[in-house]
């Protein structure tokens, strides 16, 4: 019985189930197909009629899987796989393992380029794109990626988090700034600079509060993201920033940024942590990815 259930599930089917989740949304995923909406419902409530579960929740801004939904998914990417796989072979097309990272902008530059560089011949195909840590955890939860590098977030069951890197938050200024010739300060010595420190949470919103606080100008203060758009408001434009150790390792290292030694500065950290979903099933992609991102975070500031 359950066998004929599976038999009668269209691949295209299983196509539209995945883009729903991919969007959160019946509507966008209608528009994508140039269909309309109630076709779409309708091939999802046909759906849900052959498994005999409810695969959404619907509500007014678009639709949640439902845990039977998620339980279902990896089933479903796996058939679909095999299909690809099966017409790839039919082709003559080599088939190689593909595998889904995603990271927080801020580390996109840290992390893409020199994974992409070490595993540039290895029997993979590596696609990455970039969001904000919940999104990404819950990605890893419906198997649209493999590997997530997040900041600092709470335990989700079924997701393996391994901590990389801990870098403390530091304060830069291109060589040649005025303030790089004596580095040893106070706040309130450097609270009428130009400004702008990554934004890397709450706790920049406290340090802008401080840095207002011993203003004597009005001149406004720029929070930022990614990490990529403060290094470059240091290196090229003249602005003291405020961000992760590791995310200038290089450039302090080359002596184009110089670290400020401010007394004052409370001890904020960065914490990088990786994230997969566990399973007993041993993926060598995703465990040559892994290391190859422990020898990476090696190089920068080492993890406590």
């Amino acid at each position: 019985m359950i066998l004929d259930i599976f038999m009668s599930v269209s691949f295209d089917d299983l196509r539209l189930l995945m883009e729903i989740v991919e969007y959160g949304s019946f509507t966008q995923a209608a528009a994508r197909r140039r269909w309309s909406q109630p076709q779409v419902s309708q091939r999802v409530s046909a759906l849900e009629d052959q498994l005999g579960v409810r695969l959404f929740r619907r509500h007014r801004r678009g639709a949640v899987p439902t845990e039977a939904c998620v339980t279902f998914l990896p089933a479903a990417r796996a058939a679909l796989a095999a299909l690809e796989l099966g017409m790839e072979s039919v082709q003559g097309v080599p088939a190689l393992p593909k595998m889904r990272l995603a990271c927080v902008p801020s580390l996109a530059s840290m992390l893409f380029g020199p994974i992409l560089l070490a595993l540039a011949e290895a029997p993979m195909e590596i696609r990455c794109t970039t969001n904000h840590s919940p999104i990404i955890m819950e990605l890893l939860l419906t198997d649209r990626a493999q590997l997530g590098f997040v900041l600092r977030c709470p335990a989700i069951a079924g997701i393996e988090l391994e901590r990389i890197c801990v870098s403390p938050i530091i304060a830069v200024v291109q060589r040649d700034h005025p303030l790089a010739r004596s580095p040893a300060c106070m706040l309130a010595d450097i609270a009428n600079a130009q400004l702008a420190p990554q934004f890397w949470g709450a706790e920049c919103d406290e340090l802008i509060g401080r840095l207002h606080a011993n203003r004597t100008s009005n001149i406004p203060i720029h929070a930022i993201q990614p990490a990529s758009a403060a290094l470059e408001l240091a290196l090229e434009h003249g602005f003291l920033t405020f961000m992760p150790e590791m995310a200038v390792a290089k450039q302090l290292k080359d002596g184009s940024l110089v670290k400020l030694d401010i007394a004052d500065l409370p001890l904020w950290e960065w914490e990088v942590m990786m994230a997969w979903r566990s399973g007993k099933r041993v993926d060598a992609s995703k465990q040559m990815v892994l290391q190859v991102v422990r020898n990476i975070a090696a190089g920068w500031t080492p993890a406590r």
